[in-house]
């Protein structure tokens, strides 16, 4: 179709709209003079979706104040029924690992402590790497038999020295340590692509000058303008390999709110005093909050829910599951904006770094595959520049490389669980690879019957799925442990 004709096809149309707003205009001005004074009109229902009706302010208000009632009277059957369990001395014993360990040897504070030795061994190896001590294929070795060993570290010295580590300090142990071996593993795979981008730059420079050998006045002058064009540092105050190599760019790395290692990252130029002490404060109020609702709310009702689980009865076990599933995500919510805004705010601000990506509106997701992509963005970002972008470089499907993406995450999950409660389940390892396959009946849901319930989907998943693989850990853990033998 030409211009001329869509111009035309386009005059038609408004002149066909203008006509009939006057006709509409026309019977609302004849209805308007007639004699028994009408006062009906053409409306729909403000909850039709037809009356594209948006203001539902009260509605949310309602909600809010709705849920805030219940919320207080959960609390005040939780008071009635267990009394005031909050003990604030406990936190502290709790948190700094006190009666850990024989002699009070603190074991998790010496893992904590001894973290900085894999970290310093994988600069040494690199700087051996770069001098040429070592060739790179032998340093890419010991660099993997390094990151391997990081992660395994708790496994082997928990399988030793069990009864000398307390919950809460080799679940930090198994934490810090896989953060560790995450950025151990961007770190070194960042200075190898270095170093290959440096040795295809002087193989170029190698070919360009015995392209020289036959004196060309045209070609050698071209080739000393992209000489000189290359030899021309464009960022004076940027660090290039390998003078990244040393402590101070690694411990700035190893404490930075990020998992993928860059030779200059994005910096601040002051710190917000103001914003600071806020993140600070969040940070200490919300570890209290967090504490309190786990001792009075949370603990109870695990325990409570292993006798249903054990007798199979799925109306109590229903309820048990309902039951918890309040207080466990009240308290995820709150180590979600604890962790990725307070305390990821508070090292980024101190440390002035810039990008503060660290959750993008994953409440708003419309599927499975979408939250995965926006509510942890440090790991997702290394995931994809780490794990997907390299297996599909080297020619795999990305189907491959989501289903390798997710058979890691699923790995470092039962990590995190299985390792601290000291038994091998399987748990978190299923819920976290049945993820594609409800991603797909999410995707299908949000195209068939609309975004808001491929919404629903996501927040069941999160309300629902979390209480029930802690009620099933629980149980195996009581089963294991306190069941008389």
């Amino acid at each position: 179709m030409s211009n001329k004709e869509e111009n035309a096809l386009r005059y038609r149309r408004a002149q066909s709209v203008t006509k009939a707003e006057e006709i509409t205009e026309k019977e609302k001005k004849a209805r308007n003079s007639q004699l028994d004074k009408p006062i009906h009109k053409p409306r729909d229902s403000l909850f039709s979706w037809s009356s594209e009706f948006t203001n539902f302010t009260g509605l949310v208000n309602w909600g809010f104040l709705l849920l805030t009632i219940g919320g207080v009277r959960l609390c005040l059957e939780n008071f009635l029924k267990y009394g005031i369990r909050v003990n604030p001395f406990e936190w502290i014993i709790v948190v700094t690992g006190y009666h850990e360990g024989q002699s009070h040897h603190y074991p998790s504070v010496i893992l904590l402590i001894f973290s900085v030795v894999p970290a310093v061994f994988a600069l040494l190896v690199e700087k051996a790497i770069a001098r040429d001590v070592i060739s790179s294929k032998m340093g890419v070795s010991v660099q993997i038999f390094n990151i391997i060993s990081t992660v395994s570290l708790p496994v082997i010295v928990l399988n030793f020295k069990g009864q000398q580590f307390s919950f809460v300090g080799i679940t930090t142990v198994c934490l810090i340590y896989l953060v560790l071996f995450l950025k151990l593993w961007s770190y070194v795979q960042t200075n190898h692509w270095c170093r290959q981008g440096m040795k295809a730059k002087q193989f170029k420079n190698k070919l360009r000058r015995q392209s020289l050998s036959a004196p060309n006045w045209n070609e050698l002058v071209n080739a000393e303008q992209e000489q000189s064009e290359d030899d021309i540092d464009l960022s004076p105050g940027l660090v290039k390999y390998p003078h990244n190599l040393n402590l101070k760019d690694l411990f700035y790395f190893l404490l930075a709110p990020t998992l993928c290692y860059e030779l200059n990252f994005p910096r601040t130029t002051r710190i917000r005093k103001r914003f600071l002490i806020k993140r600070l404060l969040e940070v200490v109020f919300g570890i209290n909050l967090v504490l309190a609702l786990f001792q009075q709310w949370m603990i109870p009702s695990v325990k409570n829910a292993v006798d249903p689980f054990s007798e199979l009865d799925m109306i109590k076990m229903t309820e048990r599951l309902l039951k918890l599933a309040v207080p466990n995500h009240l308290i995820w919510l709150c180590l979600f904006y604890l962790s990725f805004h307070s305390f990821l705010n508070l090292m980024g601000e101190l440390l002035h770094f810039a990008d503060r990506n660290f959750y993008n509106d994953w409440w708003n997701a419309t599927n499975i595959a979408v939250f995965w992509n926006t509510w942890n963005m440090p790991v997702h970002v290394w995931a994809v520049r780490h794990v997907y972008k390299p297996i599909t470089e080297m020619g795999y499907s990305r189907a491959l490389a989501s289903i390798v993406v997710f058979f890691i995450s699923a790995f470092f999950h039962e990590y995190l669980v299985s390792v601290p409660l000291q038994m091998f389940r399987i748990w978190a390892f299923l819920g976290m690879m049945v993820q594609p396959p409800l991603s797909i009946i999410s995707k299908v849901v949000e195209v068939k019957v609309g975004s808001r319930w491929g919404n629903i989907i996501v927040w069941s998943s999160l309300i629902l799925g979390q209480p029930l693989a802690i009620m099933m850990y629980y149980h195996d853990y009581a089963l294991e442990h306190f069941t008389p033998k």
